[in-house]
């Protein structure tokens, strides 16, 4: 761990040659080693040599307190954690700090943006499209900025369904700070997440970083207000060059925040009415999001499978014994997520991924609170 924030915080090194030495070395621990040994060959400035050789250990502990609390996570590109819809895109960042629930970061999404000075007729708009999107599975991605961002933000919590906010600061700063009592919500029911290590102020160039992570992260982006110069633009345009799809809500011709969602149109953004026209598009990739989870996972439910507990029988054709023994641990009543370990024996990021497969497959809801139910099957 101390690998990955002694890179992600070293002056000149970006994303970009982060990535590349990600795909040349294999982990965080290699690539610090190789700059270490090979400060002319790696072409680094005299900042990015004192930092890598003695790293400031004060800034790196703050760091490590910020990560032993709960719910904060770490995720490189060399975890398998690390979100697939993200890792597919050419500007993937190298690392996410993560508040909250980390798995949702492999959920279905749909990034729902637009103006910070939306019309009353924009938010309304926004909290029906969010509530209906949120109720048909999806988790609901954006950037907790003023208006659009927000009004999505808290109509997908208040739907009992989940949505995940990308910050331009570090984890632990909430920006606007108007959002303090949003963003305390989300990390508990959602996820806030950052490429930006603790303590980043915000800064005007971090919020088009920002708007290529949430892009990066959801199936599609639907902008429901928006002007010509808006920064939602910017987001609907990272997403189409990632090859996603881009959604945009018609408004009136004398409205000054409907002419990027019309100019969106013209470009072959989908034209929605409803809800429905985006969860008809997304359906079948949602689908294809679930099986490459349940291959990550395979690994370990074929390990699981050949050395069972002591009290536990071969599995069932069909269904593998891990998730046997997980489906056991789980009856019908609701259970939290600390129980399922005491009684399974899996640790905490194992049983949420097997957890998120169940829910894609409608064998499973999230409860809130960290707790799930089964779905008692029915004739």
């Amino acid at each position: 761990m101390e690998a990955w924030l002694t890179l992600l915080r070293a002056p000149a090194l970006g994303p970009s040659r982060l990535r590349s030495l990600l795909a040349r070395f294999g982990d965080a621990g290699r690539v610090l080693g190789f700059l270490r040994a090979n400060p002319a060959a790696a072409e680094l400035d005299e900042d990015s040599r004192r930092w890598l050789d003695a790293p400031d250990r004060a800034l790196i502990e703050a760091d490590l307190a910020w990560l032993a609390q709960p719910g904060h996570h770490l995720i490189g590109l060399d975890d398998t954690a690390y979100p697939a819809m993200l890792r597919d895109t050419a500007s993937a960042p190298a690392a996410l700090f993560v508040d909250g629930e980390a798995s949702l970061l492999w959920m279905p999404q749909v990034a729902v943006v637009g103006s910070r000075s939306a019309s009353s007729n924009g938010l309304a708009t926004t909290r029906r499209f969010s509530r209906a999107l949120a109720q048909a599975g999806f988790t609901i991605t954006s950037g907790m900025a003023d208006g659009i961002d927000g009004a999505a933000h808290a109509a997908a919590l208040d739907a009992g369904g989940r949505t995940i906010a990308v910050l331009g600061t570090g984890p632990d700063l909430v920006y606007p700070r108007k959002h303090r009592e949003l963003a305390a919500r989300i990390a508990a029911e959602g996820a806030l997440v950052s490429e930006f290590p603790p303590g980043t102020s915000a800064r005007a160039d971090h919020f088009p970083r920002r708007n290529r992570i949430i892009a990066g992260l959801a199936l599609g982006t639907l902008v429901v207000e928006a002007g010509l110069k808006s920064g939602s633009l910017i987001t609907a345009r990272q997403a189409n060059e990632q090859g996603r799809d881009v959604f945009a809500i018609p408004g009136s011709i004398n409205n000054p925040l409907a002419r990027g969602c019309h100019q969106l149109i013209r470009d072959g953004a989908v034209l929605c009415e409803s809800a429905d026209d985006i969860v008809s598009v997304l359906a079948a990739q949602a689908s294809a999001l679930g099986d490459r989870l349940r291959c990550v996972l395979r690994p370990l439910q074929q390990a699981e499978a050949e050395f069972p507990g002591p009290d536990e029988s071969p599995a069932p054709a069909g269904r593998d014994a891990v998730y046997q023994r997980l489906i056991a641990a789980m009856g019908f009543d609701e259970v939290h997520l600390d129980m399922l370990v005491a009684q399974t024996g899996l640790d905490v990021a194992t049983l949420s991924s097997m957890l998120l497969v169940l829910e894609l497959e409608g064998e499973v809801v999230a409860a809130g609170g960290g707790s799930y139910q089964r779905i008692a099957a029915t004739d």
